[in-house]
């Protein structure tokens, strides 16, 4: 099958959070999620599901496990017993319920910054301290885990680390011998990973994806993954996820604090989830190849046309990480672009130390977009030169 990925389709009448933040003139490039039809198995699937009329209280698909077992075994070689999953509305309820399973209040809880800034106002939601520790920022725009910093920021009182990979905003894939690192630490304080894997499935040439559970059987039991088809599909505003819990006690534990407070998937997530992991492959193939080209195409008109602004290219998510410390866009460059661009991107301060001076961009949009977008950024900068 052939994906137009170029389609413009108009957001505006529809009750997007994207598109409905900001005035019409405005260029929005911020919230994670894409301008792209969802594939159209998905769609079918939900047609079919509405054509049928009733929606009561849902039980999950029978199907449904076996399929995202088959999708991590052919997707990343990890073996996941179907017992293991636990079905969510959601992958940030899934890390405030992983903290508030394991820590009590007054615990501390581990994140590396910058990060997406939902990680940074969990532990508060659970009584807990946030601990944090930047990834090391190279002079050729890439980022590492500095594993000095990471320990020492680890204290008796540190229970949970919170792992973003692939990394938002920084676009980091993290790789087997980084990984072995943090979880090694993680081991000897006795901390459990929670790891936001919610950008798994999009990861470009020359990566992999590797879930920080599958290293070592003893992690596994000492982690809790998050996944979704959410980013993967383009399907976020129909709260579908899952955490990946091995062992059976940390399982159980994660189920009793969802007590009472968080509902599971919807009728609806529930069959866009199933035709997702079963019939979306052809369709994430293609769009892969389609954002990575918009990627490069950002790196290079970032390069050549944005002054003093530099980004890495991502190895992974459809977010790209700017960095405007050197341009003509002073003191605050989300606002500036804002007011002088009517191009809405994240702000960098606002996923914790380390972000300040930087802007987050969604390149998960028709080539056609993205141009306009940087064609109106340019200008902007040229007008202050």
């Amino acid at each position: 099958m052939s994906y137009d990925f170029d389609c413009v389709i108009d957001r505006r009448s529809t009750e997007s959070a994207k598109w409905h933040a900001y005035a019409q003139d405005v260029l929005p490039l911020w919230v994670a999620d894409m301008d792209f039809a969802c594939p159209e198995p998905v769609i079918q699937a939900l047609r079919e599901r509405v054509s049928h009329g009733v929606f009561g209280y849902p039980a999950e698909p029978p199907d449904l496990r076996c399929v995202i077992v088959d999708w991590m075994w052919r997707s990343y070689g990890w073996r996941v017993a179907p017992e293991s999953l636990v079905f969510l509305p959601g992958i940030v309820v899934g890390f405030n319920l992983a903290i508030r399973a394991v820590a009590n209040p007054g615990d501390d809880v581990l994140a590396q910054t910058p990060v997406y800034f939902p990680i940074l106002w969990a532990p508060a939601n659970a009584g807990c301290s946030l601990g944090t520790t930047e990834l090391s920022h190279m002079p050729d725009g890439s980022y590492g885990v500095d594993m000095d910093a990471f320990v020492a920021a680890i204290t008796p009182r540190t229970k949970v680390f919170v792992l973003c990979n692939p990394h938002n905003p920084v676009g980091r894939v993290f790789r087997r011998d980084e990984l072995e690192a943090m979880a090694l630490a993680c081991r000897r304080s006795d901390l459990v990973i929670c790891s936001d894997e919610i950008h798994c499935d999009l990861v470009y040439d020359g990566h992999h994806h590797l879930p920080v559970a599958s290293l070592d059987p003893e992690i596994g039991q000492h982690t809790i993954t998050l996944m979704a088809p959410s980013k993967t599909f383009n399907i976020a505003g129909l709260h579908s996820s899952f955490a990946v819990i091995e062992n059976a006690d940390l399982r159980k534990a994660f189920v009793k604090a969802r007590a009472g407070l968080v509902s599971g998937v919807s009728v609806m997530g529930y069959a866009a989830m199933l035709a997702a992991y079963r019939d979306g492959r052809p369709w994430l193939d293609a769009l892969l190849r389609y954002l990575q080209s918009n990627r490069d195409f950002l790196a290079d008109t970032v390069a050549s046309g944005l002054p003093g602004i530099t980004m890495r290219k991502p190895e992974g998510t459809f977010l790209a990480w700017l960095d405007c410390r050197a341009s003509l866009a002073p003191g605050n460059p989300k606002r500036f672009f804002l007011e002088r661009a009517r191009v809405a991107l994240n702000g960098g301060a606002s996923f914790g130390p380390g972000g300040e001076g930087f802007v987050r961009l969604n390149f998960g949009c028709p080539r056609a977009t993205l141009a306009e977008a940087l064609g109106r950024m340019a200008n902007s900068l040229e007008s202050q030169s």
